[in-house]
């Protein structure tokens, strides 16, 4: 069995069509059809369904696509002491909530560039709904969601991390701490996106609630919203480490609510199907280790 064959077992698999594993891996599709006809035969089953052009995997065709990633990844671990992190190369496509777009571009994007210069990152700020449709589709790598804990077999997760979000406002706005829920839904607010990760956990409380938010400002990017705050604009609902520098700083104040109280999870995830390429498993692992970010 030649590994080649199996990387384009994968390529095929991911993309559902010949043609377009033929154009990525630079082979004619006749060679692309050669290389499963090699593998199918060395295994002795049929690892496609080809009906009125479409690919579609076997039963069979899913389970071998599970120790195909498993073999490739052990025969890259096998070449990886004679590579140091300044050779691995390629782009990471990773979809990601708002804020971490933000944590990522300026805390640490430099420090990614210094262990890994020859990896390139595309960015897709999206909701966790499209995230996943991305991710399904094979149009990103991975998906780095702030949401409700998501759990599904189709998924690996990376990494995972609880943390919480609360009501906040500048302290020029708000000074104390405890406020009942009536007083703070009189206040203006200024607020991520509705439908958007963690304003949507909130939405969905207050609905809970019968009680709504309409704010007089809705934006997604959660720096500009702590610096409104600062300037005592108004409340707003965040995640705690985009609030930590200014909280800490005397500048903001977290706003306590008796009986609301959201648990969200920041999770780093790739398809199971997906091959883990020396990029993707350097970005995940840089990531996985990196400190709690701050805006």
């Amino acid at each position: 069995m030649e590994l080649k064959n199996l990387e384009t077992f994968i390529q095929v698999a991911e993309l559902s069509s010949f043609t377009k594993a033929a154009d990525k891996l630079g082979y004619s599709q006749s060679t692309i059809s050669f290389q499963i006809k090699q593998l199918e035969t060395s295994l002795d089953t049929q690892l496609f369904e080809r009906i009125n052009h479409t690919v579609t995997l076997t039963q069979r065709g899913k389970e071998v696509l599970l120790y195909a990633h498993q073999m490739l990844q052990l025969a890259k671990k096998m070449e990886q002491p004679a590579h140091s992190e300044q050779s691995i190369n390629g782009q990471v496509r990773i979809a990601m909530a708002d804020s971490l777009c933000s944590w990522l571009m300026e805390e640490n994007f430099n420090l990614l560039r210094r262990h890994y210069p020859g990896i390139t990152l595309k960015i897709i700020a999206a909701s966790t709904e499209e995230m996943f449709r991305l991710l399904n589709q094979n149009e990103v790598d991975l998906v780095y969601t702030l949401d409700n804990h998501i759990y599904d077999k189709s998924y690996i997760i990376a990494s995972e991390e609880k943390m919480q979000a609360h009501f906040v406002a500048g302290t020029s706005f708000v000074t104390e701490e405890t406020i009942s829920l009536e007083k703070l839904l009189s206040c203006p607010f200024i607020l991520t996106e509705k439908k958007m990760s963690y304003r949507r956990m909130m939405d969905e409380k207050l609905a809970s609630m019968s009680l709504e938010i309409d704010p007089v400002l809705e934006i997604g990017n959660t720096d500009l919203i702590c610096k409104l705050l600062d300037q005592g604009m108004g409340i707003s609902f965040l995640p705690d480490y985009v609030t930590e520098k200014y909280v800490e700083s005397g500048k903001m104040v977290r706003l306590h609510i008796d009986g609301f109280d959201i648990d969200i999870w920041k999770q780093l995830l790739y398809h199971r199907d997906k091959w883990v390429t020396p990029q993707m498993q350097a970005v995940m692992s840089y990531l996985s280790r990196a400190h709690k970010p701050t805006v």
